[in-house]
């Protein structure tokens, strides 16, 4: 059975690398890293917020079927996780770095308190070796905790350098002969924005392309989008380093044609696209992650570019189909490992759901209103509503409006398209027993919607 190394950054949007099209982007290794393993172009975050995304990782469940809000979430110990299925399979389960699924901690009062509290060993996911903690957001004032010692641990010096030397550490003192499945979870390209000094004043010192549909019109804000947008660029070439490390590691151990490694992101970051940061909104900025997967047993499919949408659904059979194992419990995902391999050509399917289920801040978008939508290789289409019912909000033309400026919600010429859409959405919505209510349109009876 192969090794699993799953490398998780936050906040990463796909297009911040250069093998998918940023100018700027100094990413040599995880560009080669595409170049020698297989890579989704159209990889999304379902529900692009951190919580969600790590529930649904870990239990291959949609985030809606618990109403998992986009933070402050405690994930039930009675949830079977991914790491109970590599343990009854016979591999040793290590985790490292970032959690985010047990409630915060506080997240939103003390820092010190974020920094300072363990999550308790039952509410780990039965991972057998920890070396975690459930979110700190300063790169460069982070501590873990192993197993269940409530002893912070200091990472010395820059969180992602640090969680990397964790894990290959750990790997390369391991005695224990069984195969392993390891996630390294590291928070940066997460705000604050902030890298090793040498890569950030070099990024600083750049002019950088701005993205068409950056669109920040207040002089002072814009420096300071522009500003963030450089440090963002050097926090993801230091991970990129990171990558780099890890796969010459790897390969010094004798270890790499024997481990799968899967590189991905929890969700984007607008960065003044449209005028906003962060994510939680349905733009390719916040939705677009990178998924790239080498595996030596694919060399054949080295370079292959994958146009089909993918979910975070998707994430947990197929983890678990890189290893030949299938999941105990149903779920809604799909395994994407025949077409890594290309035993299969496309998916059975023309698109994913996407989501936003629950804010419980006021402050942040969506906390009156939030959205479903469905994402096909070529146009994405959301609604948008309070607990009254969703609306028809948006459509975009992906292929010729990669910027998604020009809303085609109400342009005649795309009803068929957009009904289309609707349709697809309505159908994944009954499929996935999703409770939001979409309200009639496009001559659709709509979903969970009752009559008087």
């Amino acid at each position: 059975m192969p090794n699993i190394l799953v490398l998780l950054s936050d906040q990463l949007r796909r297009q911040a690398l250069g093998v998918h099209g940023d100018p700027d982007a100094r990413t040599p290794h995880l560009d080669t890293f595409a170049k020698q393993g297989v890579r989704f172009d159209n990889a999304c975050s379902t529900y692009p917020i951190c919580v969600p995304f790590r529930f649904t990782l870990m239990t291959g469940e949609y985030a809606h079927v618990r109403k998992v809000p986009g933070i402050e979430y405690v994930i039930s110990t009675a949830e079977r996780t991914l790491a109970d299925e590599f343990n009854e399979a016979g591999y040793e389960t290590i985790y490292v770095g970032k959690w985010h699924l047990d409630g915060g901690h506080g997240r939103l009062g003390s820092a010190v308190q974020v920094n300072r509290t363990r999550v308790p060993r039952s509410r780990q996911g039965r991972w057998q070796k920890w070396y975690g903690f459930e979110l700190r957001n300063d790169p460069f004032d982070t501590c873990y905790f192993e197993d269940d010692d409530p002893t912070p641990k200091k990472i010395e010096g820059y969180q992602t350098d640090g969680l990397f030397q964790i894990g290959m550490d750990y790997i390369k003192d391991r005695a224990d002969d069984r195969p392993f499945c390891m996630v390294i979870s590291v928070e940066p390209p997460h705000d604050p924005f902030v890298a090793p000094e040498d890569v950030q004043s070099a990024w600083e010192a750049r002019d950088i392309v701005l993205p068409e549909n950056f669109d920040v019109a207040d002089p002072a804000e814009r420096e300071t989008f522009i500003l963030n947008r450089k440090r963002y660029n050097a926090m993801v070439e230091n991970l990129d380093a990171n990558v780099g490390k890890m796969m010459a590691f790897l390969k010094g151990e004798g270890l790499l044609d024997d481990t799968i490694v899967v590189f991905l992101s929890d969700h984007g970051e607008l960065a003044g696209a449209h005028g906003l940061r962060a994510k939680q909104w349905p733009y390719e900025e916040s939705v677009g992650i990178p998924l790239m997967v080498w595996d030596s047993r694919a060399r054949e499919r080295a370079g292959t570019v994958i146009k089909d949408p993918t979910c975070t659904e998707d994430l947990f059979p197929t983890l678990l189909g890189l290893a030949g194992l299938v999941p105990k419990n149903k779920v809604q995902g799909t395994n994407l490992t025949p077409l890594i391999h290309g035993d299969v050509d496309a998916l059975d399917r023309e698109g994913v759901l996407l989501e936003f289920v629950a804010e419980l801040r006021e402050r942040p978008p969506f906390f009156d209103e939030v959205w479903r939508g469905f994402r096909t290789r070529d146009y994405k289409y959301t609604v948008k509503g309070n607990n009254m019912g969703g609306r028809p909000w948006q459509f975009f033309d992906l292929k010729n409006d990669p910027g998604e400026m020009n809303n085609l919600v109400e342009d005649p010429n795309y009803r068929d398209l957009i009904a289309h859409h609707h349709g697809l959405l309505c159908e994944r919505m009954i499929e996935t027993e999703d409770h939001f209510v979409l309200l009639p349109a496009f001559d659709s009876e709509g979903v969970n919607v009752w009559e008087e």
